[in-house]
């Protein structure tokens, strides 16, 4: 068994988000939150400064700026991208290329992790300041997360806000990875937190916040087919281990696909397996 590469995981994304509702529970709370969220950044100033960490292919990006571009008419936007993975980043500037909606929006991407980001700043010594910095569901491949959330609070300008999106505890993953840790290979290389984890550095840090909630489902029915490919995929990404059902000792496997069927992982729809993909948008003021 190994780790799952860089093109590898983002395949195995692919396949997760094709199956679930993750970006519709994110459409979602673009609907009925984002609007009052961003109606005061950059607190009449004539350009509204983004920073987007690890970003990705930039869909859930730009529909944010959209709304920004509602709320705030004829407003510059700078946005700002931190993104390590080269597809991604390829993928956005694409996105972005296509899309005829954006002449008052300048991109700049930084092909970097956060941390190389962090230490490039903390190097230069200038510290730009943003309205609205976001971390969309990224926290999982942080080496420090409390570290991580500090130095972007610090990133924020005067009635600026920070804005994470988590697994919440009420999803199937927060149960998998705290009940059912022994069933997932060593291979997994991502952190296993979830949106207490995240209140709890935020409590720490004595910065108001304020937690959404919103139901997110997946559909792993896929995974408990014998040699399916979906499913072979989606299980690549759940453990982050390439060519899992193939490679693990069956033991881990069984146990895997036991574990994932439990009521506090998943519920039958319709005769479908739907793991809980629930996820927290925590919105942290500057």
């Amino acid at each position: 068994m190994r780790s799952l590469t860089a093109e590898e995981y983002a395949e195995a994304f692919k396949s997760f988000l094709d199956h679930s509702t993750e970006h519709q529970c994110m459409d979602e709370f673009n609907k009925e939150e984002m609007p009052n969220i961003v109606a005061g950044l950059g607190n009449g100033k004539s350009t509204i400064n983004v920073l987007g960490v690890g970003s990705g292919t930039g869909e859930q990006d730009l529909k944010m700026i959209r709304i920004m571009q509602a709320a705030h008419p004829g407003v510059l936007i700078d946005n700002e991208i931190i993104e390590p993975n080269p597809q991604h980043v390829a993928a956005y500037k694409e996105l972005v290329n296509q899309a005829p909606d954006l002449q008052n929006v300048s991109f700049l991407w930084h092909q970097l992790t956060s941390l190389e980001y962090e230490q490039q700043v903390k190097e230069k010594g200038a510290h730009k300041k943003f309205d609205f910095i976001h971390m969309i569901q990224m926290l999982y491949r942080v080496e420090d997360i409390p570290n991580a959330i500090k130095f972007f609070h610090s990133c924020l300008d005067h009635h600026g806000k920070l804005l994470i999106i988590i697994l919440s505890d009420s999803s199937g993953w927060a149960s998998l990875w705290k009940k059912y840790r022994h069933c997932l290979p060593s291979t997994d290389s991502g952190h296993y937190i979830t949106s207490n984890g995240i209140t709890d550095v935020l409590k720490r840090l004595g910065v108001e916040y304020q937690v959404y909630e919103f139901p997110s489902g997946w559909d792993i029915t896929e995974c408990f087919i014998e040699g399916d490919p979906v499913g072979g995929r989606m299980m690549d990404f759940l453990t982050g281990t390439k060519n899992f059902l193939a490679t693990a000792p069956p033991g881990l496997r069984r146990q895997l696909q036991e574990a994932l069927r439990q009521p506090e992982c998943s519920s039958k729809k319709d005769g479908r397996i739907i793991f809980s993909n629930n996820l927290s948008m925590i919105v942290v003021e500057s």
